[in-house]
């Protein structure tokens, strides 16, 4: 039995209209997958996170060849989350999650990487961008993301835009566009209730705006990988005995783990 169906992935975890959706325009809303008490928690747990590892917050990502800015001026950043707290494993176990990412890259995956960002004030800008490192012909996609809203997202608190459709495009934005940091005449702001999870297709163009508040934005990234590609963070490496110890063999599947666990 494969780790999908152990974590409760079913050919109807998505409607049609939700997989059609995701094929069209390369993104979905999830809805909300997390109750505001439990949102109140995890924000909790990363403020505690970010005190205790203070200038180190992140480092993990600086260790990965496969990230190429990983340290960023405009956000905060927590790494290797799965390695920091069971309250962190729905972020790559939940079904509808999964559900979405499978539905993009087929049915083997693992976790690429499960990291923290949160744009700082009067910050958070990013140019459009993909998530890997060339262009690939519509269907031969590698990475698939899903983003957690920690907080409200909106037009004014520097919320993640995507541009429908660029995933079929079959070209890197910064190959395209004179300015990709300017507004794209049809990219969406994703704005929902903090709770809400999108999946979006890594090769859409997408980056974050700025944030126009007086409070950091924040958000966690479920990034997920084909089985045949590399991590963003070498979860063989990094991973801990206690984290094992509490993780289902399905759960230590998809975390790229098969041989960890049985």
């Amino acid at each position: 039995m494969d780790a999908l169906y152990q974590l409760n992935v079913r050919e109807d975890t998505l409607t049609e209209a939700e997989k059609n959706f995701l094929d069209e325009k390369g993104y979905l809303n999830l809805g909300q997958l997390l109750s505001k008490a439990h949102v109140e928690k995890i924000n909790e747990k990363l403020y505690w996170l970010m005190s205790l590892e203070g200038d180190k917050a992140g480092s993990e990502l600086l260790d990965s060849p496969y990230i190429r800015h990983p340290k960023e001026a405009g956000a905060d950043r927590l790494a290797d989350l799965v390695n920091k707290g069971e309250i962190f494993d729905i972020f790559y176990t939940h079904p509808r999650v999964l559900a979405g990412i499978s539905h993009v890259l087929g049915k083997s995956i693992k976790l690429s990487s499960l990291n923290y960002r949160a744009a700082k004030p009067g910050m958070g800008l990013q140019k459009l961008h993909v998530d890997w490192h060339e262009a690939v012909a519509p269907g031969q996609y590698t990475v698939c993301n899903s983003i957690w809203l920690l907080d409200d997202f909106s037009k004014k608190n520097g919320a993640t835009r995507i541009v429908p459709g660029s995933h079929h495009s079959g070209a890197l934005p910064q190959d395209v566009l004179s300015n990709p940091e300017a507004p794209h005449p049809d990219e969406v702001i994703i704005e929902a209730q903090a709770g809400s999870v999108f999946i979006f297709n890594s090769h859409g163009w997408h980056g974050g705006t700025t944030n126009q508040t007086e409070r950091s934005r924040r958000s966690i990234h479920s990034y997920f990988c084909r089985s045949d590609q590399p991590q963003q963070v070498d979860q063989s490496r990094y991973i801990k005995d206690e984290t094992l110890q509490r993780l289902s063999p399905a759960a230590v599947k998809i975390l790229g783990l098969v041989d960890k666990k049985s």
